[in-house]
């Protein structure tokens, strides 16, 4: 059933074209990724599909049993109230079925009855989906959902939204949220939406092989061009070859390049150029940080080597910008030692550091006083340009910048300057994919010191070579990748459903527990093998045909025929899922199991 349909849809705001003829259809029960770059329209299509703006033409379609749930990045939450209070009064249900569902984001005791207004964002985000959820939708609407949200938050809401039985469309500029959610992507680019029958990390290899395709055929055609005009040149002015110059004339004028879709500009940062140093960047010694009125962490003992980039990680108000600010002498440590190493060159980036910009330099005013000497201008040209500052925006003034803008602008400034250590809080907020992903690459290539807390775990992967975490009043090294404490994290919220689930069942009548009875032997073990042997050529069968439907899939560039290759993946992925279940059951009969 389409619960939405976008059909012929143009949106423009003066010159600026953001939906061009744009067609979509958002299905019950699928879980579509929603990517673009920043400007591309994505937040203009979420608010017309909320009714809140209009297409200039073109129309939206909504079935009538629509339920739609929108995550705004605001609510109304009143002084004192509690999150139970918001619960009930948002949504009409009583407190009961309040509580039941903000469980379902381990929102209890102090968290439900307290005021909503001292949660963290990641804890009010809870909130919020809880409110969501009482309402019943059945297409949820999430736009940006992960910011601002820690990693234990993050994977609660991936473990939600995977068992979650309803349809969602969702903005977000983080790889792996979206990989780990949805099975669809719908992509804005030039005006065009184009909806992809896989994950996000399918599509972007798919865009990819697309666009390399087009310039081989573009390259094939400039070549015969060439041969043609050349041909053309000899031949016309003779009379025994001018009937064969015209036709080859008709054949060039038929010959038209393709537009590359993927052209538009991408993110060129390079990291700033400096000397690799040896030895501890920063040391720590037996300190402590928080306030006056409340210490946050104590006895921390730890070294972070120069060349090294750190990871911060930590739930939401266990310390980890308190840490940060520690570190860079924003705040005075409550007790022990905190030393710099010789020569470090520190620079910070910030939200209490983006807010002091001066507010009477223009864009590349700034940018030239804060590169090193002896940067060209073009240098600063292009990274303004991958921070979104693009002709006349370089020379507006900071005054008129909005916080988005500031932010990338004081990141841009840190790149052109001539730091041996970045210290970075949140660096991947206000960025696209494509700058995300170009920052991560100049990090990786930087042979200076990071210090950097994120919640894009895909650029966290990417950049990260150790994992210091913050907790229960503790920050230390942790003992392992950042692989391993993902995997920390998910097997702790994991045994924490379990025990739930194994409560609900403690509470369930003795015949629901009963155990099921067990079949006793007798079945002709030959009947049995011969089956196990059907059930074998089964496998290898479907397995093969997996194979060939992935690889058509891959190398399919019709929409349409890409849609029917990804059913019949997904219907030939089911089949061998049953029959390798069938398998071990077989195995398990003839006592052959594991």
């Amino acid at each position: 059933m389409a619960l939405l349909q976008i059909r012929d849809a143009c949106k423009s705001y003066g010159s600026q074209i953001l939906l061009d003829h744009a067609e979509a259809t958002i299905s019950e029960d699928v879980k579509v990724g929603f990517v673009g770059r920043n400007g591309a329209g994505k937040s203009t299509l979420l608010r017309i599909l909320l009714g809140e703006e209009e297409l200039d033409s073109g129309t939206v379609s909504r079935h009538p049993n629509l339920r739609l749930g929108y995550l705004r990045q605001h609510d109304d939450f009143r002084p004192n109230e509690s999150a139970l209070e918001f619960l009930m009064r948002d949504s009409g249900q009583p407190d009961w079925k309040c509580g039941e569902v903000a469980g379902q984001f381990e929102l209890k005791g102090s968290y439900l009855d307290g005021p909503i207004s001292k949660l963290s964002g990641g804890w009010q985000t809870r909130v919020k989906l809880a409110a969501l959820l009482l309402h019943e939708p059945n297409l949820l609407l999430l736009d940006e959902p992960t910011n601002f949200l820690d990693l234990r938050t993050q994977i609660l809401l991936e473990h939600f939204l995977r068992g979650y039985n309803e349809a969602c469309l969702i903005v977000s500029h983080d790889r792996a949220f979206l990989g780990a959610t949805c099975t669809q992507t719908l992509a804005l680019a030039r005006g065009k939406l184009t909806m992809f029958p896989g994950k996000i990390d399918a599509y972007l290899d798919y865009e990819r092989e697309q666009r390399e395709i087009i310039e081989r055929s573009n390259a094939s055609v400039l070549a015969k061009r060439k041969h043609l005009e050349e041909f053309i040149a000899k031949n016309k002015a003779r009379a025994s070859t001018a009937t064969q110059a015209r036709s080859k004339t008709k054949q060039l004028e038929r010959l038209e390049l393709q537009d590359v879709e993927a052209d538009e500009a991408t993110a060129c940062i390079r990291a700033p150029m400096i000397e690799p140093r040896q030895g501890p960047a920063v040391r720590c010694k037996e300190m402590a940080i928080g306030y006056a009125e409340r210490k946050i962490a104590e006895d921390i003992t730890l070294e972070i080597d120069h060349g090294s980039r750190a990871a911060i990680v930590g739930d939401n108000g266990q310390g980890k910008t308190t840490f940060l600010r520690t570190i860079v002498n924003s705040l005075k440590p409550l007790a022990g030692e905190l030393r710099w190493g010789h020569g470090c060159q520190v620079g910070v980036y910030a939200q209490h550091v983006y807010s002091t910009l001066p507010p009477e330099k223009t864009v590349i005013q700034y940018l030239e006083e804060t590169a090193a000497p002896l940067t060209r201008t073009q240098t600063v040209l292009d990274i303004a340009g991958a921070f979104l500052f693009r002709g006349a925006h370089v020379e507006k003034k900071i005054s008129v910048l909005s916080g988005g803008e500031r932010a990338r602008l004081c990141l841009a400034g840190m790149l052109l300057s001539q730091y041996n250590v970045m210290v970075l809080d949140e660096p991947g907020n206000h960025l696209d994919v494509e700058t995300v992903e170009a920052l991560a690459d100049a990090l990786v290539s930087y042979k200076g010191t990071v210090i950097f807390t994120t919640h894009d775990r895909h650029f966290m992967k990417r950049v990260a070579t150790c994992v210091i975490e913050v907790k229960d009043g503790r920050v230390t090294n942790y003992n392992g990748d950042y692989d391993a404490y993902v995997y920390a994290v998910n097997k702790e919220i994991d045994d924490g459903e379990r025990e739930a689930n194994a409560g609900k069942l403690a509470k369930a009548p003795a015949a629901v527990l009963a155990p099921k009875a067990v079949k006793p032997k007798g079945k002709d073990d030959r009947a049995l093998r011969k089956e196990l042997q059907t059930c074998e050529r089964n496998i290898a069968k479907l397995d093969e045909q997996k194979k060939a439907l992935t690889q058509s899939l891959s190398n399919e560039a019709d929409a349409k025929k890409a849609l029917e290759l990804h059913n019949q993946l997904e219907e030939v992925t089911s089949q061998l899922t049953q029959a390798e279940e069938r398998w071990c059951e077989i195995q398990e009969e003839l006592g052959e199991g594991w």
